[in-house]
């Protein structure tokens, strides 16, 4: 039996075994009273503020406590009317449990705002009753998106009917089970949802530092040319055997959607191993993927992406590594002076020469009060010992996510670069996907080659 999980914070009201009439009505009674209580006995009552209403689909208990946490920090930043819909809970017939909790926020400049959380348990499979759930529910005039924690139930005709009546899909597709049976119904969707439906993928959000890396090396008009001469693409993805590809076949997708390759064939071999083969006008390109055993990345999450090629009589190579290993030993004690880096390679090296530069400046800078401070005499009588790079300290915890890219343009010796990775949490790519309205032409453009890619095999 599952366990059922309360909000967080205490509900303003909570029914059993109810209705959706019921809800309906503790909902106005919610509000209303908030609204009076704001407005007191001297104003007029304030009219309600909302930006949007977000669904959040949660199979089991954990995903339900990822949307509860989720839906409050985004309600802490937005006045939005969230509802978390908890399937497969220990309920019997066609009611449900249900609770409201309340949000509120007050900004120094404006009114104060209420955000509704309505937290729904029903029986069975959320699609079964979504549409008539979700109907009553939703408030006018402001978008409504549906975002579906675990694997949506694709091809369902109640997934479909529901849908009908949101602005906006958001799922996860790093979580999917069968992720190419479950990705390539996806896709279909494409084809079958209504016109203003906006398909998000949170996998696709992640991938951003990736897009952006790679599409920066061509961005200097002399590597413009390099852009017709791409001859071979390797992509590496964390997993054992065939794992979950999707994060590689979108990459290639979206390779393939913005330079015009039609796909000729595909094959896949042990051990995760597929090899693609691309026609790009009178050229061809050669595809691969493989899994590879790392246990810092999630399930299909990319470690590596490298694309060579000649163009113009000169060769180019790019390669791109997720946090890239590195010897990892005991640091010295006199950590004050000392730069860790975090290993021989040249993320960690460059990272803490950059953290050692910063500190020379701040020294420079304060040299005097800071050295007067410390020993009472008189400034500019000594010099404190300049920082060193030590590369074989482990590295610091904010060194620990990284991107390295190394760059070799024919006979020139290689440019190295490395870009820190922002954290990603749920609240943040799911704001970063809502404020675009979750139409985004060049996913849906990836994501169909990437699912052409994906049927090959």
């Amino acid at each position: 039996m599952s366990i059922t999980v309360k909000p967080t914070s205490d509900p303003l009201w909570h029914g059993e075994d109810v209705t959706i009439s019921d809800v309906l009505d503790a909902l106005s009674q919610v509000r209303a009273k908030f609204a009076r209580d704001e407005a007191g006995d001297d104003e007029l009552v304030h009219p309600r503020n909302c930006v949007m209403t977000l669904i959040s689909v949660s199979p089991d208990e954990a995903h339900e406590q990822v949307a509860q946490r989720t839906t409050q920090m985004i309600g802490a930043q937005h006045p939005v009317q969230a509802i978390v819909i908890r399937e497969e809970a220990p309920l019997r017939g066609h009611r449900f449990d249900a609770w409201i909790t309340a949000e509120v926020q007050r900004p120094e400049m404006c009114c104060a705002s209420e955000c509704e959380i309505v937290t729904l348990h029903v029986r069975g499979a959320a699609a079964d009753h979504l549409a008539g759930l979700i109907d009553p529910l939703l408030v006018s005039g402001v978008p409504t998106y549906l975002w579906w924690l675990g694997t949506p139930p694709f091809g369902k005709r109640e997934l479909l009917d529901a849908l009908r009546v949101v602005d906006g899909l958001v799922v996860d597709s790093a979580g999917f089970d069968e992720p190419f049976k479950t990705f390539h119904r996806m896709a279909g969707l494409l084809k079958v949802a209504h016109h203003r439906l906006g398909l998000a993928d949170l996998q696709w959000s992640r991938l951003r530092p990736w897009r952006e890396t790679l599409a920066q090396f061509f961005t200097p008009l002399d590597r413009r040319p390099f852009l017709s001469g791409i001859s071979e693409v390797g992509v590496d993805y964390a997993g054992e055997a065939r794992g979950n590809r999707i994060a590689a076949a979108l990459m290639t997708g979206w390779m393939a959607g913005a330079l015009g390759w039609k796909l000729k064939r595909a094959t896949a071999g042990g051990g995760g191993v597929v090899v693609a083969h691309y026609e790009a006008g009178n050229r061809s390109v050669e595809v691969h993927f493989r899994s590879v055993q790392n246990d810092d990345l999630a399930a299909g999450e990319l470690s590596a992406v490298r694309m060579a090629g000649a163009s113009g009589g000169a060769t180019f190579r790019v390669s791109v590594q997720h946090d890239p290993e590195r010897k990892r030993i005991a640091p010295e004690p006199s950590y004050r002076t000392l730069h860790p880096s975090g290993g021989e390679d040249d993320a960690g090296i460059e990272l803490a020469e950059r953290r050692a530069e910063w500190h020379r400046d701040v020294l420079h800078e304060n040299i005097g009060s800071l050295h007067h401070t410390a020993t009472g005499d008189a400034p500019g009588e000594s010099r404190p010992r300049h920082p060193v790079v030590l590369t074989s300290e482990r590295r610091r915890p904010d060194s620990g996510r990284v991107l390295l890219t190394i760059i070799e343009i024919g006979e020139g010796a290689p440019l190295r670069h490395v870009q820190q990775l922002d954290l990603e949490d749920e609240a943040t790519l799911l704001l970063d996907l809502l404020s675009t309205g979750t139409h985004d032409e060049v996913y849906n453009r990836s994501l169909a080659a990437a699912s052409a890619l994906m049927e090959k095999l």
